[in-house]
């Protein structure tokens, strides 16, 4: 299974991701190493195998304090497998992460419809409580400071790890905790989650904007009926804003590309096989016309610099922002006995110029046309990417 082509491959960098083989106690590992002798045709012991088991037992036998299940030391010895690739990418999760993924990339997974980020303390902030979504229509207003979430305080968590937690299945509740200026008490809201990965707005000046989250399955309809609807406003240009998108699945950034691009290529994959395919967009779609600025930050990786890299390439958006992740890799995903899941890199990605996101594992990038110098800390209604993009479509269009 691969991950990026529907159904099978996504572009989508994890600092954590982690897989299980398979299982279970000190004499399932047995059954790991016969798993293994089946999969690869082989008729020998795994290389090292020996060793292998001369430190598990004698650690096992010896170790004073707590030991750690034997599940528990299966996973770190993958993990460690894996690290010997030096390359995060080729890495594996868990059945419950590995489902949490597969739930969002599938679009089954919703959030509250707000922007959040980390202020000067530290705190966990709204920056954005989109007009009309769950989390403003539940009374959340820019500025609140969210201090827990279901109860439980997010003072030390990371901003990852808090959203994680905000996010859910969709029609299900998230309680917030929040903190509002001029308002001496907390209090509490509960937001129902919805499907909010793609958002479009008529900005001042008559400029659409629309923000994709993750190429998820359902990315390609939604931006397109939200490019229906702000179309219908006869925009001057349109911002498209992939900052902190992180990638997704190769077929929908195909089909995204594709809205706003004629007849051409949008990039093409060369992998250990020796194999060189090439993607190319027809023309025909809806986005072809209209003035355009793509918008993109460090935070934007993977399918999301596919995207990007070619409507670049082929001239047909400016890029405002920072330069991007610079996540080129392809991935074959393989979904194991358990149902948790291994990565391997299997070969890289390449825009229209043949330009490489990323080289040796080195991360490249793009460049954006425009650069955007971002302070690590921005006041409430900061947005330097944006004021550009803005003061660009002004002076051109």
């Amino acid at each position: 299974m691969r991950y990026e082509n529907a159904p099978d491959r996504v572009l989508i960098p994890r600092s954590v991701v982690v897989v299980v083989l398979a299982a279970l106690l000190v004499t399932a590992f047995g059954s790991f190493v016969a798993g293994y002798l089946v999969a690869t045709g082989s008729n020998r012991t795994p290389p090292g195998m020996k060793v292998f088991w001369e430190a598990w037992n004698l650690a096992d036998s010896e170790f004073y304090y707590d030991k750690p299940s034997d599940q528990e030391r299966i996973y770190g010895a993958i993990r460690g497998m894996l690290a010997t690739y030096q390359d995060p990418f080729t890495a594996f999760a868990p059945p419950e992460a590995a489902a949490a993924d597969n739930q969002l990339m599938q679009g089954e997974s919703g959030g509250i419809g707000a922007r959040i980020g980390v202020n000067k303390e530290g705190q966990l902030v709204v920056t954005e409580a989109m007009i009309g979504k769950p989390a403003a229509l539940a009374g959340v207003r820019n500025g609140d400071i969210i201090t827990a979430v279901d109860g439980q305080a997010i003072k030390d968590l990371a901003l990852t790890e808090a959203v994680r937690k905000i996010r859910g299945p969709i029609g299900t509740s998230v309680q917030l905790t929040l903190k509002r200026s001029g308002r001496p008490d907390l209090f509490t809201v509960s937001v129902t989650r919805q499907q909010i990965n793609v958002y479009g707005k008529m900005l001042p000046g008559n400029i659409a904007y629309i923000s994709l989250a993750l190429f998820s399955r359902t990315a390609p309809d939604e931006v397109k009926s939200e490019l229906e609807r702000l179309l219908k406003e006869r925009p001057r240009a349109l911002i498209f804003d992939l900052r902190g998108n992180p990638g997704g699945y190769l077929d929908e950034a195909l089909k995204v590309a594709d809205l706003f691009l004629s007849a051409g290529p949008i990039a093409s994959e060369r992998t250990s096989d020796g194999d060189n395919q090439k993607y190319s967009a027809k023309t025909g779609e809806i986005g072809e016309r209209i003035p355009l600025v793509v918008l993109v930050d460090k935070a934007s990786a993977s399918a999301a610099e596919i995207v990007a890299g070619a409507l670049q390439d082929r001239q047909r958006a400016i890029l405002i922002g920072q330069q991007t992740y610079g996540k080129g890799s392809v991935q074959n995903l393989h979904t194991l006995s358990d149902g948790s899941e291994l990565r391997v890199t299997h070969g890289a990605w390449y825009t229209p110029n043949e330009t490489p996101i990323q080289r040796n594992g080195q991360h490249i990038g793009l460049t954006p046309n425009i650069v955007v110098t971002v302070p690590e800390t921005l006041d409430l209604g900061q947005d330097p990417i944006l004021d550009a993009a803005l003061g660009y479509i002004q002076s051109i269009f």
